[in-house]
């Protein structure tokens, strides 16, 4: 506390209470024999996470490229934060990394949801007071939200359709982990009405390939979405 409190240059009762907060929510410990403090649990496990998602965005870089120019439309790689989700990676894409949507509205959102068990996407979304609205398209309760990921995994794709941009359509799959954990989110967009159905077609052959490849990549086995 007191080396803290030198180096940052604030009185020592105030590096106290904020040690004493940080404690509460697990992001430091207090080391007692040692009368000092060390990494919390929590920060390792956030610490954990970004390394997670680096490696899986250095990963899915050439896939993405790759898939971006056999379709030639918008690409990119979404993780799940909480009940949004964050764009990690993307070519040619209309919204850049770092924006952070509500996954229900996305069709990368709804393809990690998809692939998780039912009672964790009932915590993310227990209640209508958890869903928020953009254009007046997507579910909007928990059992709408249900439905909508009912089709999903029946299809093997999530769609979006103007629910987030109007004008823009999505179709999205779940990017597996070596503990076939849905990890990602790999996505197509592209102007809505612009493809004909055998193109509408070709793109979801490339695309669940393209998904297949980078969970491979990222050490998933046996069947894949």
């Amino acid at each position: 506390a007191a080396t803290l409190a030198r180096e940052l240059g604030i009185p020592r009762s105030t590096v106290y209470q904020l040690l004493e907060i940080l404690e509460r929510h697990g992001l430091v410990t207090r080391l007692a024999e040692q009368r000092a403090y060390g990494i919390g649990l929590k920060t390792f496990e956030l610490g954990s996470a970004y390394s997670r998602q680096h490696r899986v965005s250095q990963v899915a870089h050439p896939v993405l490229a790759r898939l971006v120019d056999e379709t030639g439309e918008n690409g990119h790689l979404a993780v799940l934060h909480g009940n949004e989700i964050i764009y990690v990676i993307g070519a040619r894409l209309v919204s850049g990394g770092g924006v952070r949507l509500p996954s229900h509205l996305t069709a990368t959102g709804r393809a990690i949801l998809s692939a998780l068990p039912r009672n964790q996407v009932r915590a993310l979304y227990p209640n209508r007071q958890a869903f928020t609205d953009r254009t007046g398209i997507g579910p909007k309760s928990p059992k709408e939200l249900e439905a909508t990921l009912a089709e999903t995994q029946r299809t093997g794709f999530a769609e979006e359709h103007g629910d987030v941009t109007p004008g823009f359509d999505s179709y999205a799959v779940a990017v597996r982990d070596y503990n076939d954990f849905p990890i990602a989110g790999l996505a197509l967009t592209f102007v809505s009405g612009s493809l004909r159905p055998e193109q509408e077609r070709s793109l979801k052959t490339k695309l669940r390939l393209a998904g297949t490849e980078l969970s491979r990549r990222l050490g998933a086995v046996g069947s894949l979405t």
